[in-house]
């Protein structure tokens, strides 16, 4: 039988994951903190791009639309490297006098470096871009990237299993190459604090840490060191060689066009809300990382093409790459690091450089969508 004579109820006990949430000033980045009964709706001006008080489960209202089209444009950019045709590729390769000796060179090292690449810039953004950059539309472009990575390491699986290569040695060639090795050793060494579980930005220091990391696989990555990857497939394709594989890259290039771009954007947004970060001292050390990162690049351009090939060779692919580094300060409202050069590849500047990236090849990547337009801004 119950007993009806206690005046004051026990109090309720609350599972811990229910329990009211901190009202510290800054709200849980992860979004997977406790819940705030009752909180605040969101307001646009709580978003911030690092360190924001917003609560990065709701994605509206928008505040940074530029990241909710990009995302859209990746969508309407959806493709998959088993769409593309293999055998006028397989058939050169395995013709004794399809390729010459340094074309092959070339061509395994490309794909070696790019086949690890990939997969460390997916690391990076799913370890560290994604936990510290708290706007919830950056997040939903940064997943639909995270899928792009990994369309990226399948297309080189695809390659690598289609032509019969050495799998171990075409995956490890980032261990074994030492231009490769001193490329991702370069910009892992930028991540690799913010892959500490005990990382947070929030600190001048920090927040310039995370800064570094944008710049070097945004920046340096995949707006510097895969312009050279691809001016060498995209040079082949031109001669009517590989070009199932020039097609793919085509397909990659376009994608990582609006990695670059997303990137650049998130950088000087954090910069125009941080004015603090971007000291004369740290734009010097900016620049100093594109310099040492076009450097690598060379040495990299000297060990795929030691004799250079047709229309192609590393000392045109250093001229290329002080002209990218040049255009990327630009973007990033810095300083040029190396005098001014010519273009030595106009072919490259109508595809990227000059926003023409989908009229390079007379091929399906003109017209390959789904949902909706492309912008190339």
């Amino acid at each position: 039988m119950l007993d009806w004579s206690e005046t004051k109820p026990a109090r309720a006990q609350i599972h811990p994951a229910f329990a009211p949430a901190s009202t510290d000033a800054t709200a849980d980045a992860t979004g997977l903190g406790a819940i705030a009964r009752g909180a605040a709706r969101v307001s646009v001006d709580e978003k911030r791009m690092i360190n924001a008080r917003a609560d990065v489960n709701q994605l509206l209202p928008l505040k940074y639309k530029w990241a909710w089209e990009k995302y859209l444009a990746g969508c309407n950019n959806h493709w998959m490297p088993t769409e593309v045709s293999m055998q006028a590729d397989i058939a050169l390769w395995k013709s004794r006098d399809g390729l010459t000796e340094d074309e092959r060179r070339m061509l395994k090292r490309n794909l070696g470096f790019f086949a690890a690449s990939e997969s460390l810039v997916a690391n990076n953004i799913v370890l560290a871009i994604y936990r510290h950059l708290t706007n919830p539309e950056c997040r939903q472009y940064l997943l639909r990237q995270a899928f792009e990575e990994a369309v990226h390491t399948h297309t080189f699986q695809y390659i690598v299993e289609s032509l019969g290569l050495d799998e171990g040695e075409l995956f490890n060639m980032y261990r074994e190459v030492p231009s490769i090795t001193d490329k991702a050793a370069w910009a892992l060494k930028h991540t690799q604090s913010l892959d500490d579980p005990a990382f947070a930005t929030g600190t001048p220091e920090a927040d310039q840490q995370f800064l570094r990391d944008l710049v070097a696989f945004y920046v340096v990555f995949e707006g510097m060191w895969f312009y050279t990857g691809f001016a060498q497939i995209l040079s082949l394709g031109r001669r009517n060689k590989m070009v199932g594989i020039a097609e793919q890259y085509q397909y990659i290039l376009r994608d990582e066009s609006l990695h670059l771009n997303f990137g650049i954007d998130v950088i000087n947004q954090i910069k125009a809300e941080n004015p603090d970060l971007w000291t004369p001292a740290f734009q010097d050390e900016v620049r100093g990382m594109l310099k040492d990162a076009a450097e690598l690049e060379a040495a990299y351009s000297r060990d795929t093409m030691p004799r250079g090939l047709l229309g192609l060779n590393a000392g045109l692919c250093e001229q290329y790459m002080h002209v990218i580094a040049n255009r990327r300060c630009a973007q990033l409202g810095l300083a040029p690091v190396f005098a001014e050069a010519e273009n030595p590849f106009p072919w490259m500047s109508e595809s990227i450089d000059l926003k023409k990236e989908k009229n390079f090849f007379e091929t399906r990547v003109i017209e390959y969508q789904n949902g909706g337009a492309l912008a190339w801004d």
